[in-house]
């Protein structure tokens, strides 16, 4: 098929440019390369359109998959974060309108905020900044659009995805990315007292696994994508000591951020049921991989 994938120069777009290209299809990347990196995409064989969503690529499609977004979750500018996520994917469906092709689109954790774990599709979104904000405003846009076009449209809230690819996202690149960093280079690696606090980590694959599955789903949905197990930054740490041999204590250090999650775990059920995703990697399973690879 053909497939355009925006935000393909980013760590979640390239890789699923990657591994569609691996399956075959005819893939084409829209990215304005304003967060993307050019280094992931040495080894792409497809053609490469520098724009951003405003401006529609020569089409026709059969699938857009949307990652393209603002993912820096500390911008407070709140017209940009609306304007880059919201405006952006609309003109994206505009698209998908015209040329009747399915739509799978990043989505995110952040709309649950602080609500208690596990986190469940059907419960009230509670996003604690705007960037939360404008995926929950995506997800209504998409049901909208879903329910006016009748074309499949499915959403993925992705949870704290990490693995090769990251690397440009500096200080907004995954917490084991980070921390490993500061590791190697021999420092103690620092994280907000008392390390207590929990995320669900899920490796890549099995976010590239969600998104080819979502691709054959013929509805209009939003799921999950998450291992379905939270872990503390303490045992983060843990797991990067087992696999880099190494025995740093962890170095504490006060949160600034008032709009940060204590505890995030998807409820995986809707998604094992529906798209029949299956996470296959564990947290010192997907440590292990990522330190194996070179891209830590």
């Amino acid at each position: 098929m053909r497939v355009l994938v925006t935000g393909g120069a980013g760590f979640i777009g390239a890789n699923l440019a990657m591994a569609l290209v691996d399956e075959s299809h005819d893939v084409t990347i829209l990215d304005d390369f304003s967060a993307g990196n050019f280094s992931n995409l040495v080894k792409f064989k497809g053609d490469v359109i520098c724009s951003d969503c405003a401006v529609q690529p020569p089409g026709p499609f059969d699938i857009i998959y949307h990652q393209a977004s603002i993912t820096d979750t500390t911008v407070a500018d709140q017209h940009k974060m609306m304007m880059n996520n919201v405006e952006g994917f609309r003109h994206v469906l505009t698209w998908a309108s015209a040329w009747k092709a399915r739509v799978v689109w990043a989505s995110s954790a952040a709309v649950y905020g602080n609500t208690p774990p596990p986190m469940v599709e059907s419960g009230q979104p509670h996003p604690l900044n705007v960037y939360g904000y404008s995926k929950m405003v995506m997800e209504h846009v998409a049901r909208r659009w879903h329910k006016e076009t009748g074309l499949p449209c499915v959403g993925l809230r992705y949870f704290n995805v990490y693995g090769p690819g990251e690397g440009h996202k500096g200080k907004f690149a995954s917490m084991i990315h980070q921390l490993a960093k500061q590791m190697k280079a021999g420092h103690r690696p620092r994280i907000f007292r008392d390390g207590s606090q929990k995320r669900d980590f899920v490796w890549i694959d099995d976010v590239i696994q969600a998104n080819l599955k979502a691709a054959e789903f013929s509805a209009g949905e939003v799921f999950n994508v998450g291992s379905g197990i939270s872990e503390s930054f303490n045992a983060v740490i843990s797991a990067l000591n087992v696999v880099m041999h190494t025995n740093y204590e962890p170095e504490y250090i006060d949160n600034p951020y008032h709009f940060f999650q204590k505890h995030t775990e998807a409820d995986l059920a809707k998604s094992i049921a529906m798209l029949g995703y299956s996470p296959r990697w564990g947290l010192l399973e997907g440590v292990r991989e990522y330190y194996g690879s070179g891209a830590l």
